[in-house]
């Protein structure tokens, strides 16, 4: 198996990113396409009429997959559960590889 590094992985919806590089988000999906072993990053989604804030987490050079996903998941609903925020839905993972 190659490097996975720069690889935007199994995208399973394009996940909404701030335009501004300092936005935790923004710098969370950066840092899961520059990493180099099974990651993942989860998002919640963004509908314009629903969502005041976008939540999201991620997992960078997990053992697998599927352990990646699992750990960007309970990143994002833990940092959903932190803030007490409304968004537009639960987390999802948007990306892995």
């Amino acid at each position: 198996a190659g490097s996975l590094t720069g690889s935007e992985g199994d995208k399973r919806f394009p996940p909404y990113l701030p335009r501004n590089p300092k936005d935790p988000c923004t710098k969370t999906y950066k840092a899961y396409v520059a990493a180099g072993g099974h990651s993942a990053y989860a998002t919640t989604p963004y509908a314009r009429i629903m969502s005041s804030y976008i939540v999201c987490g991620g997992h960078l050079n997990a053992p697998s997959q599927k352990r990646a996903e699992e750990l960007a998941m309970k990143s994002c609903q833990s940092t959903r559960g932190h803030y007490k925020v409304t968004t537009g839905g639960a987390c999802e993972i948007a990306a892995s590889k």
